[in-house]
């Protein structure tokens, strides 16, 4: 018995393996549903964009940023779930979906995470400068990869889109079940890929000699993403629960106790326009006005909950929720909005990290675009969760308003300021177009519009008026083609922060509220499950070094508006 028991014993240590590397239980690559794959990247890519582009927002004065000094605003622990995101679960996927893809003649999957992939890495050199590519994703194999010099990794990006371009093209033995952002118009796509080089050719002309030449002739072909119908974005839900599918900056300004993010005192600032917000009994314009002198996506971009704001512009102050509006702008701030906008246009200025008071039901919320919130139809009143449009927004990826200013930052860098004005405009055009038609509008609100000058066509007229007098009047013109640039970005700031850097405009913008907030970010600390556990990642000493196609002179001085 004892010799029967041990010989069993013996076989079933030399027939069970104990060292198992991969789970039995799940799935291998070659098992898993390509289409499943692509789902979870498309969404995954959206929250990521989604992330980045509030950062980069906020830096740029688009959005709200929290933090007197720009060394400490965003700490490395700020990035640890995005680079995660970006590494383990987006490029992880795309680079096992691509050996299904290859074995199964999937080339159009493949091609739609070429293009995701190509625009993560961009992001992620333009935030972090050199990063870990060639020898990434090897998991166990390779735990402290070695970073890749940011230009290497954009050269890698562009051989994607091109690649990309190719598999678009290319028959397929099936196409994805589920295309998030173009429903399977693979010319479309090919759009897509083709802006995105030209994203990245116009990054990198302050180093690359060729880049201006590549991007006309992008736009020569004609080939990239020129209308409205083109854009890459992506659409969000309703759905508030398993899982919450709605807009997130909706999620942020819907709440049950109100608004739960701030709005940007500056953007809002220069799109009122020294507009007074036609404030009157139950939020009739005044009879006096009959121009409506704001750029008129104000409406859309915001929500105003009040009206007026309290402490500014002779309103009645109220400490308790606007402490500010009793005191006296800091000396930098001359010439500055300070505190809030009068008429209810109640935000937060550049680097206020004041604590946070009872105006949930108070404060500007983020508006019908791209949140998928309320229109701004002169109405007033707290709003909460599921109020406006659920939440049902957009989170644009690349539009074609922001191709035309593209064109217009190259043809003025060229001298040829009459070709710039046109292109932006055409940028103008395109991005009105797309804000005021987002929902549909309400008949309070072009209501009000025809009360003041026969209707919103008329008032975007006025407004298109206002801005070709600036253009013409202004000495340095790449303020006037940066402000209408920015207003155009709202929803995703990267190539805001991209132009930022690579222009120095606009020169403008609101400060920081420190007045001696340090030099501006020009890359972020590396993320600190990178910088802490990688063991050939040496963490920076400041946020001041610049990306490889950042040539301008050092921080603090540039930008000027710091």
């Amino acid at each position: 018995m004892l010799v029967l028991c041990g010989g069993l014993f013996f076989a079933s240590c030399e027939t069970t393996e104990l060292d198992l590397t991969q789970n039995p239980n799940a799935l291998a690559p070659a098992q898993a549903d390509p289409d499943f794959y692509l789902n979870a990247i498309q969404i995954s890519y959206a929250y990521l964009i989604e992330s980045f582009g509030n950062t980069a927002g906020a830096l740029t004065r688009i959005d709200y940023m929290n933090g007197r000094d720009y060394a400490n605003a965003y700490s490395p622990g700020n990035f640890d779930g995005r680079w995660s995101s970006a590494y383990q679960t987006i490029m992880n996927d795309i680079k096992e979906l691509n050996i299904i893809a290859d074995e199964t003649g999937l080339t159009r999957h493949k091609a739609m995470g070429q293009v995701i992939e190509a625009h993560i890495l961009m992001t992620l050199v333009d935030f972090f400068g050199d990063i870990p590519y060639t020898e990434a994703l090897a998991g166990a194999d390779n735990l402290n990869p070695v970073a890749d010099s940011g230009a290497s990794v954009y050269a890698a990006a562009i051989a994607l889109l091109d690649n990309a371009v190719t598999n678009f093209n290319n028959a397929a033995l099936g196409d994805p079940a589920l295309d998030m952002y173009y429903d399977g118009d693979w010319a479309a796509w090919t759009k897509a890929a083709n802006t995105m080089k030209m994203k990245a050719y116009m990054a990198t002309r302050l180093v690359d000699g060729s880049a201006v030449s590549k991007f006309n002739a992008i736009v020569a072909s004609g080939n990239y993403i020129s209308s409205n119908a083109d854009d890459m974005q992506f659409r969000w839900g309703t759905l508030a629960v398993q899982p919450d599918s709605r807009h997130p900056r909706y999620r942020g300004s819907y709440t049950s106790t109100g608004g739960g993010s701030y709005m940007s005192n500056s953007l809002m600032d220069y799109m009122r326009g020294g507009f007074d917000g036609g404030y009157a009994l139950y939020g009739i314009p005044n009879v006096a006005l009959s121009t409506f002198t704001a750029d008129p996506r104000i409406m859309f971009y915001y929500y105003r909950q009040t009206n007026p704001t309290p402490g500014i512009d002779g309103a009645t102050p109220n400490e308790e929720v606007l402490e500010c509006g009793l005191q006296n702008p800091p000396a930098h701030y001359a010439g500055y909005v300070f505190c809030a906008n009068p008429q209810g246009w109640w935000g937060r200025d550049h680097g206020n990290d004041n604590g946070i008071p009872p105006d949930g039901f108070l404060r500007t919320l983020a508006g019908v675009y791209p949140a998928g919130g309320k229109l701004d139809d002169w109405s007033y009143g707290g709003q909460q969760d599921g109020d406006g449009n659920g939440g049902n927004g957009i989170t644009p990826i690349m539009l074609a308003s922001w191709t035309d200013f593209m064109i217009g930052e190259v043809e003025l860098v060229a001298g040829n300021e009459a070709a710039a004005k046109t292109a932006m405009f055409n940028g103008m055009a395109k991005s009105m177009d797309k804000v005021t038609n987002f929902y549909p509008r309400t008949d309070r609100f072009d209501g009000i519009m025809d009360y003041y000058v026969g209707g919103l066509a008329q008032v975007v007229n006025d407004f298109y008026a206002r801005i070709s007098n600036e253009w013409d009047d202004a000495s340095d013109k790449m303020n006037v083609l940066g402000m209408q640039y920015f207003v155009a970005q709202y929803g995703n700031g990267l190539d805001a922060y991209n132009f930022y850097r690579r222009t120095g405009y606009p020169t403008t913008l609101q400060p920081n509220i420190e007045a001696n907030p340090g030099g501006f970010i020009r890359s972020f600390f590396y993320p600190a499950n990178h910088a802490n556990t990688n063991s050939n990642i040496t963490q920076k000493g400041g946020v001041t070094e610049p990306v490889f196609w950042d040539t301008n002179p050092g921080s603090p001085g540039f930008p000027a508006a710091n």
